[in-house]
């Protein structure tokens, strides 16, 4: 073709990269690569390799370690022993260190862009251009924070050692994210990379060996995820699990890491909104599309894959979307010119088409351009399913590929509904001219991550993850720290319930109740109001010696779901503001001050400890409501200093529906420690009291109802704790459940908790001294009471 033809056509001619220094990298190791374990290249106890192929053309690229069992125990062994002089190196050396990383990267960015194109089949230019600078800019950060952690986070340590489960869409990227703050903090590692893409994280381990990063630090074992990813997950010495993968694994993991005590966090599946009002730019919408849903093959976790489109633009919008979609190029993805390249694998390829003629066979409309698109490789074409119902398969599911399904809203309400009427929740993109209209919008979606008039926007300051079965934690930021450090007074909690000691009566009578002379039958409270029990069974309530004292209602897991429902029903308390809740716990802690001698007694009379002991219990309560309505518009977010030019807001939002589970000891105290701080934040609560001294709580009904606490806001439903918190966990319309109590307790809770992928935060059978304020309270109970959703605003001409 000549010149001019090519000016007269604007056909993109060919610009392939040179793939020869790749090439001559893998020649060097023979095409062969054994395991990274404490500083040193291993070979594979089994003995066996897996290969590598190039999805563009199926060629063998190289060969791996296939760990097993044992290997993963000796990176274990070797990550444990290398802990304590890595996190006892100072914030200072470890920024070295990563800086030094975060250098060799860049000095050899071009050979790992390369690299990973040719393993993944993404486009060269999203490597060179995209992840290559991301991952750089996540090593650098994390220096800066290393150094800063002895005075930012002078309250947290490590973790301990962290085993760590990436995916095959974004291989070095998402190693970056979660080596860089582990090391950082502290923590040393053992990866394991995706099986089909494991070729950067081992060039990855030979700067680490360059730079000098001392043995044991960081651990590579390659090979099967049902091998060494489920060894690494259930190994004893693993101290936390972070992993980025399908919900379904998320899930297999959670439950196999029940009760263990092990940290863990997953960025899991999505099926993010794409969102586009009538006063949207339509140009810049479409490229948005593009970079949303055919970015990477659309094998990304976070793919605005579900298109939803105002009705009085849609039939131009589709029209212009079509006609975009005949013009990208698909094709070799070493070509600079190709926008995109080929699926990772056959397997993966298949699951895409499956799923595609699912959608058609259901009565979707499907559009696919006349791409050109390579026989030799596992190339898919761009594309667009119309006419979808919110019910339909491919409306719900992850795909997974470059597959974008559209639908079509009218009120602004609709489009919030539709939005929210996925089982995900990882992110969002709002295309409107309006922008009062994306700010109410934003916060109404639930999504970790909300772009507005920009998608894919990702950055080391700025937290990243989702809601829901896109999973919990977050990766990036100063909230991504919290992922890999621990609040150092964990190390003070006990081994055993920290109990007021029981006083016996000098008479051998027991101690007198104020309400001794009236039966008084202790109802449930859903809804603001008193209710009897579905069963019509009550418990029997005795004193520290054994002495029957009253009755209280026994729950069951209807009462749980009237309780929930009403929760939900309750819509007023989380649109208050923070001044607005907290002067409501101000009237609460009030009201408490005024009948504190008669929650002082009814201590006495479950407890059977001393007066003086008790009323201390009711004035730190009194207290502790004092710090939480203090937090209540205090506690809150950043704007992140990002690479781009964006004014990127971290808010923290409530959970939700929180079920609380309050510990046995300081049956007033523990109530309040739990209840206030959740709802402080803007949660509404369903909450199970002490089993044993469940009368603080019932009586604190009356506190509530004079407080002007909207019903709804606060359910309590007594009964036996943990039967009562394994339905809790159950529930799909709970959000989060704290729970105190046994180590049996906290396991039943996480395990059961894994099929709504529920946010939990347990004791692992250590009790705190609620009477300290330093294990009582304080922003820990806070961040787990809420979200951090990042809102990216770009600005400028």
């Amino acid at each position: 073709m000549e010149i001019k033809e090519i000016f007269d056509t604007m056909v993109y001619g060919p610009a392939p990269e040179s793939a020869a220094p790749a090439v001559d990298y893998l020649e060097s190791h023979n095409r062969t690569f054994d395991l990274f374990i404490n500083g040193e290249w291993t070979k594979p106890s089994s003995k066996k390799y897996m290969d590598s192929h190039n999805p563009a053309n199926k060629e063998l690229l190289a060969k791996f370690a296939e760990a097993d069992e044992k290997d993963v125990d000796k990176a274990v062994k070797a990550a444990k022993e290398a802990l304590p002089k890595w996190a006892a190196l100072g914030g200072f050396e470890r920024a070295k260190s990563l800086y030094a990383i975060a250098r060799q990267i860049q000095k050899h960015s071009r050979l790992f862009a390369v690299l990973e194109t040719l393993d993944n089949g993404k486009p060269i230019r999203e490597t060179r251009d995209i992840d290559i600078p991301i991952v750089v800019r996540h090593f650098y950060h994390h220096a800066g924070w290393a150094k800063l952690m002895e005075t930012e986070l002078r309250d947290y340590k490590e973790v301990g050692v962290i085993g760590q489960i990436i995916p095959w869409n974004f291989p070095l990227m998402m190693l970056a994210w979660k080596v860089a703050p582990a090391l950082a903090m502290g923590n040393t590692v053992v990866l394991k990379p995706a099986e089909y893409t494991s070729l950067t994280a081992l060039l990855f381990a030979e700067i680490c060996e360059k730079v000098g990063l001392p043995k044991g630090v960081f651990n590579i074992v390659t090979g099967k995820g049902t091998v060494a990813g489920t060894a690494l997950v259930n190994h004893k010495d693993v101290n936390k699990v972070a992993f980025t993968g399908s919900t379904n694994v998320g899930k297999i993991i959670r439950r196999e890491i029940a009760g263990s005590g092990k940290k863990i966090s997953l960025e899991l599946g999505g099926k993010s909104p794409f969102i586009v009002f009538e006063d949207a730019d339509l140009d810049s919408a479409i490229e948005g599309i593009v970079d949303a849903i055919w970015f990477n093959q659309g094998q990304v976790c976070c793919a605005g894959s579900r298109l939803l489109v105002q009705e009085s633009i849609a039939e131009k919008f589709y029209a212009k979307l079509k006609e975009r979609m005949g013009k990208l190029r698909v094709g070799n993805p070493m070509d600079k010119a190709i926008d995109m390249g080929a699926i990772v694998d056959e397997t993966q390829f298949k699951t895409i088409d499956k799923l595609v003629k699912l959608g058609i066979s259901e009565g979707c409309e499907i559009y696919q351009a006349n791409n050109a698109v390579p026989k030799n490789g596992f190339y898919y074409p761009p594309t667009l399913f119309t006419d979808v119902s919110t019910s339909a398969t491919i409306a719900q599911e992850e795909i997974f590929g470059p597959v974008l399904v559209a639908m079509t809203f009218r009120s602004h309400n609709e489009a919030v509904a539709l939005a929210n009427n996925s089982r995900y929740g990882l992110a969002a993109s709002i295309w409107t001219e309006n922008i009062n209209l994306a700010l109410d919008v934003a916060p109404k979606v639930k999504a970790g991550a909300v772009w507005i008039n920009c998608t894919n926007q990702f950055d080391a300051s700025a937290g990243f993850g989702g809601y829901r079965e896109s999973g919990f934690g977050r990766e990036g930021g100063r909230e991504g720290l919290y992922e890999y450090t621990k609040p150092k007074i964990e190390d003070e909690f006990s081994s055993k319930p920290i109990i007021q000691k029981a006083v016996k009566s000098k008479t051998g009578k027991k101690s007198k109740s104020i309400l001794e002379d009236i039966d008084r039958t202790s109802k449930l409270y859903i809804g603001g109001k008193q209710t009897r029990p579905d069963g019509g069974y009550s418990l029997n309530v005795l004193n520290a010696f054994g002495e029957y004292i009253g009755e209280v209602s026994e729950g069951n897991r209807k009462d749980i779901r009237n309780a929930v429902e009403a929760a939900h029903a309750e819509k007023s308390w989380a649109g208050m503001t923070g001044h607005a809740r907290a002067q409501v716990l101000y009237y609460i802690a009030e009201n408490l001050a005024i009948r504190s001698e008669e929650f002082a007694e009814r201590i006495v009379e479950m407890t059977n400890q001393s007066l003086e002991s008790a009323e201390e219990e009711v004035e730190q309560s009194i207290e502790r409501i004092y710090t939480y309505a203090a937090f209540a518009d205090k506690y809150d977010g950043q704007a992140h200093s990002t690479v781009q030019r964006m004014v990127t807001l971290a808010m923290p939002e409530a959970v939700g529906v929180m079920g609380i589970v309050c510990p046995d000891e300081n049956p007033l105290l523990g109530f309040i420690s739990t209840v206030i701080p959740a709802i402080a934040m803007g949660n509404n609560v369903v909450v199970i009291p002490s089993e044993k001294h469940p009368f603080s709580a019932t009586d604190f009904y009356q506190i509530l109802e004079t407080s002007d606490v909207p019903g709804g806001t606060v359910n309590i439903v007594t009964g036996h704790k943990d039967e009562l918190a394994k339905e809790m966990a159950k529930h799909y319309n709970i959000d989060g459940v704290w729970y105190f109590g046994t180590k049996e307790g906290c396991k039943d809770v996480e395990f059961l908790a894994a099929d709504s992928m529920k946010r939990t935060w347990l004791n692992f059978g250590k009790y705190r001294n609620w009477l300290d304020n330093a294990q009582g309270e304080g922003e820990e109970f806070l961040r787990h009471a809420t979200e951090i959703k990042n809102i990216w605003i770009p600005y400028g001409a």
